[in-house]
């Protein structure tokens, strides 16, 4: 059995099974990438709650495996050459899974799979929840129209390009692969959190609503979007 006590991260979080891939994390769009993940690969894992309102994250424990102070992050003890491997970064954890498992990215259009998934991270992410902070939170109380539009703008785009790729297929990348893991649960939130489908042109979407409804109706996604159970 793999020891874990070396990480600081289980002082705050206790592994009940170290053998098994230990999750930190919470149910926000980046954060369930990867529960969602272990759920349709079948990995064994356990996980492990991160609060932001007690500012969990900020923690030393916590720092510790995540010097960026953000979710998702994981400790597999059983990692490349059989030594424990502790990664932040939720993209960079869907390429190790897939590679651990052999599932998800296959070498048949694995750069594609790469390139949607770079997309997500450094597009939909970023701008999705830069439009979710103007609309639905703090932004409200800034009176300049220009950043909100900013956003909105592009996040409208976005969709508008995720909805032509789309055309025509039902996954991203054309099988179901870690890219629609990243994608669709932002999609989700966008619609259904952020209220804002209504100002991007959800609305006039081909593709991309009956694409979300898949990705919702799979088993797997279903158990993977509550975990880690909220308190």
């Amino acid at each position: 059995m793999s020891d874990l006590n070396t990480f600081p991260i289980t002082r705050r979080w206790p592994a009940a099974d170290p053998s098994v891939i230990q999750l930190y994390s919470l149910p926000t769009p980046n954060g369930v990438k990867v529960s969602i993940m272990l759920e349709e690969v079948g990995l064994a894992y356990e996980p492990h709650l991160v609060r932001f309102d007690t500012n969990d994250q900020m923690t030393p424990e916590f720092l510790s495996l995540n010097p960026n102070n953000k979710i998702p992050a994981i400790i597999d003890p059983n990692g490349p050459d059989g030594r424990p491997l502790a990664l932040f970064e939720s993209g960079a954890i869907l390429i190790y899974l897939a590679e651990k498992t052999g599932q998800l990215l296959t070498q048949a259009n694995r750069y594609e799979v790469l390139q949607w998934l770079m997309f997500q991270m450094g597009g939909i992410g970023p701008m999705f929840g830069q439009l979710g902070f103007f609309h639905s939170f703090a932004g409200k109380e800034i009176e300049d129209p220009r950043p909100k539009e900013r956003y909105r703008a592009e996040v409208a785009r976005l969709l508008q390009v995720l909805d032509g790729a789309l055309t025509g297929r039902e996954w991203i990348a054309g099988a179901y692969s870690i890219a629609d893991i990243a994608i669709a649960p932002w999609l989700r939130t966008l619609r259904d959190f952020y209220k804002a489908g209504d100002i991007t042109g959800w609305d006039d979407l081909r593709a991309v609503p009956a694409y979300l409804d898949r990705f919702m109706a799979r088993p797997a996604v279903a158990r993977g979007l509550t975990i880690p159970k909220r308190d």
